[in-house]
């Protein structure tokens, strides 16, 4: 067995043979999108809020998650 893992050692390419294609350029019209988009994702994170809690729900998952209403295991199109 000792003898297979030298093999394998051997036989493996180097690290700094292997290649990384360089990316291409962004227009500057593309990282400005980038920027505003990221801009848009940090603001609805500082503003969002913690959804209120449903009183007098139904226990355990919603049960019209599918488009229809379940109840005890039994599915009803509205």
């Amino acid at each position: 067995m000792a003898g297979n893992a030298d093999a394998t050692d051997a036989s493996s390419p180097p690290a700094t043979a292997v290649a990384v294609p360089e990316r291409r350029q962004l227009t500057p019209a593309a990282q400005r999108a980038l920027a505003e988009a990221e801009a848009r994702r940090q603001a609805a994170e500082a503003n969002a809020r913690p959804a209120a809690r449903e009183l007098q729900g139904p226990k355990g998952p919603e049960p019209t998650r599918y488009g229809d209403w379940e109840n005890k295991g039994i599915a009803s199109d509205f």
